[in-house]
Order: structure tokens, then sequence, then C-alpha cells
């Protein structure tokens, strides 16, 4: 980047905090007001007035995130943009502050763009993992655990019921926590003999397996249709909404269009389901120990 780009991109982070630092706080009253007029009227001068009262906030919750290596920047916009969104789904008769609701919008948009940026490798992706990637470290410091490296049972134990997540998700986070993004094609040694990429196992079905999977997947396919013919047309309806389709339908869905009540369709979708166990049964024995069930 030029150094005439560097020099402007500070002075408009510079304005950004004077204007940030310089809005007049608002009263509960005029708040509501201002949110009221957008919200009803779509008052773009009252959203301004209502989204620069807060930018501090914004300035303030970015400060927050600054360790995790990202740009200010860019973290701000993120805010931003959670701010935005906080105004567009804020209700104003509820009695909350728009500050306390914004807060959550604006923290939320940081977090996954943080998660977004960290790593090459998706981190985060389950309300667990985001849990621990956030509060792991100061968790560990907190009961005595110092370092980056493997946790000790004790402490994993302790993280986990402290945040209500299995223990290998906290060695997991831990682990990735304590590894910075490689490149694969990064020497194994110093005097650059082989890669970590051929270190990886292929753990693509050879062909042989690979014809013995696609043949059990036909003969599954083949029974299970064969199994279905033991049925009703109405359980057999049931069975392919409910279970054979990749989007399920609803009880309620199927009992409106079968005329039937949600309850019904769940007991004939139960005794569908033991009427196929049983026709498996007869035609194969054990289901798992022939192979047909996982």
């Amino acid at each position: 980047m030029a150094v005439s780009e560097t020099a402007e991109l500070q002075r408009g982070a510079q304005r950004y905090l004077r204007t940030a630092m310089r809005a007049p706080l608002l009263a509960a009253d005029h708040e509501r007001e201002l949110a009221r007029r957008w919200r009803e009227s779509g008052d773009e001068r009252a959203l301004h007035e209502l989204i620069t009262a807060y930018l501090r906030l914004v300035v303030a919750m970015a400060a927050r995130f600054r360790h995790y290596g990202l740009p200010m920047s860019d973290l701000v916009q993120e805010g931003n943009v959670g701010l935005m969104q906080a105004a567009a789904r804020f209700e104003p008769d509820r009695e909350v502050r728009f500050s306390t609701y914004a807060s959550w919008w604006i923290r939320s948009s940081m977090q996954d763009f943080v998660l977004r940026n960290w790593s090459i490798v998706r981190t985060g992706t389950t309300s667990a993992q985001k849990a621990l990637f956030f509060n792991l470290r100061r968790l560990r410091a907190r009961i005595g655990d110092i370092g980056d490296g493997s946790m000790s049972a004790d402490s994993r134990a302790r993280v986990a019921n402290l945040l209500g997540v299995a223990e290998h998700e906290v060695e997991a986070m831990a682990g990735r926590l304590s590894a910075p993004d490689r490149s694969l094609n990064a020497p194994l040694t110093e005097d650059g003999d082989g890669e970590w990429q051929d270190m990886l196992a292929d753990e693509s079905a050879d062909p042989e397996g690979e014809a013995m999977h696609n043949h059990d997947s036909v003969a599954r396919s083949a029974l299970v249709r064969e199994a279905l013919g033991d049925l009703s047309d109405r359980e057999r309806l049931i069975i392919r909404e409910r279970k054979l389709e990749e989007e399920a339908a609803t009880l309620e869905a199927l009992g409106e269009r079968l005329g039937i009540s949600k309850e019904r369709v769940r007991q004939i979708e139960g005794a569908a389901l033991e009427k196929l166990r049983r026709a498996l049964i007869a035609r194969v024995g054990d289901p798992v120990a022939a192979g047909y069930v996982g």
C-alpha cells in the first residue's frame, strides 16, 4: 500500500474516533423517539443521530478484540455492521436501552469476523467451540493452567464444567489455539528434505474398497425398497416423507395432507418403523450383523 493511502486511512480512522467521542449521549426518551421515527417512517436523519451516538460503543468493543491480531479498522467496520443490524431490528416499545441491545449485535458481528479471519481453518462453528475460542485462555489463566500447550486432565475437566462443554472439545481447542497455521509445503527439516504434506495419510478408498461400498449401497437400497412393500400406502408415504427425503416433512404438515392429527402421524410412523424392522429381520436376520445397518 502506498504511503499516501496509509496516511489517508490513518486520517480516516482519526476522524471516525473524533466523531465517536464527540457525539452526545442520548436520553432514554429521545433514544426511543429516534428509533421509532426510523422504524415507522424510515427517517434517515433519526437513524444517523441514533447510530452516531453509539459509535463509541463500537470503538470500545473493538479494543477488546485487538489481541487476536486483526486490524482495528476492520474490527470497527464489522462493529458498524452489527450496529446497523441492531438499529434495523430494535423495537423501541420494549423496556430496554438501545445500547444494551446493540452491544449484543456488535459483539456477535466482531466475533464472527474474528472466527472467519483468525485462521484459514474454519474455527468455532458450534456454540461450544465459540465459547471455548473466546474464553479458553482466560479460564486457563484463572485456574492457574499457564501455557498454550496440552492441558492437564484436571484443568480440562474444570474448564469443561465451567463452560458446559465436553472435555474432548476443550483439548481440541487448546491444541488449535496453540498451533499457528503452517504451510503444507513447508520443509520437514532445516535441510529441506520432504514437506509436511508428505506426512498426510491418503484416506481415500482403494478401487476394491470403492467397488464394495457401491455394491453394498445398491444392496441396501434394494432391501429397503423391498421392505417398504410390506407397508400400506399411508405408512409408505409417511416413512418416505419423514425418513427418506433430504428435507423431512413435519408431523403437522403430513397431518394436514392426510387429514389426521400430527399425533396420529407420529403413531403411524412408529408402527411403520417397527414393521420395517421386522421386515428386514425376516429377510436378512440381524441387519447389523449382515452389514446393512451401521
